[in-house]
């Protein structure tokens, strides 16, 4: 269950499986004690395991309680992390100093935890698509008959709707004051 955590040769490095879920690795926590905490990461929840004072915790949050999966981008590094309102419990997902694969591993995050992808300004994350809810809005697409390989070799009129005609046969109801069917 032990994954993730610093390859060798690299300090600074931090790089977990989002398919390989549960995980377990360490990360850096400056107000504990070895400033070193323990992250469990599950689909529905994490755990977070450290020691402060002498007193060991351990806290159990489900996902829903993080805003949703950060990009960080500086100039030393990129960083993926499991966005929390409070930023002691942020969590680091993917932190390199290379940033060339960080946008795939952003979306991957999200994609997998079903949580929303933010980026981080100056003032804390934010959404960086339009949304309404939970529902991401978007530019409304054209209809794809009109751009489609196919739409030269078929004429247009077909997609038209055909007007209805009135024949003899034709039932037509004049003076009747409701049509039901009964037994």
């Amino acid at each position: 269950m032990r994954s993730g955590g610093c390859p060798a040769g690299s300090g600074r490095a931090l790089r977990l499986d989002p398919f390989a879920l549960p995980v377990r690795y360490a990360a850096s926590d400056a107000a504990a004690d070895g400033r070193v905490r323990e992250i469990e990461l599950h689909r529905e929840r994490v755990v977070v395991r450290r020691s402060v004072s002498g007193m060991r915790m351990a806290l159990n949050m489900p996902l829903a309680a993080f805003a949703g999966i950060g990009l960080r981008l500086s100039a030393e590094q990129a960083a993926v992390i499991l966005a929390h309102h409070d930023p002691n419990l942020a969590l680091p997902l993917f932190v390199s100093d290379q940033p060339d694969d960080v946008t795939a591993e952003w979306r991957r995050w999200g994609a997998v935890l079903g949580l929303p992808l933010l980026i981080e300004d100056g003032e804390g994350w934010c959404d960086p698509f339009g949304r309404l809810g939970a529902v991401r809005i978007a530019a409304v697409r054209p209809r794809r008959r009109r751009r489609g390989p196919l739409k030269r070799r078929r004429p247009s009129i077909l997609f038209r709707r055909a007007r209805g005609r009135l024949t003899p046969e034709t039932p037509v109801y004049r003076g009747e004051a409701e049509i039901i069917a009964r037994d």
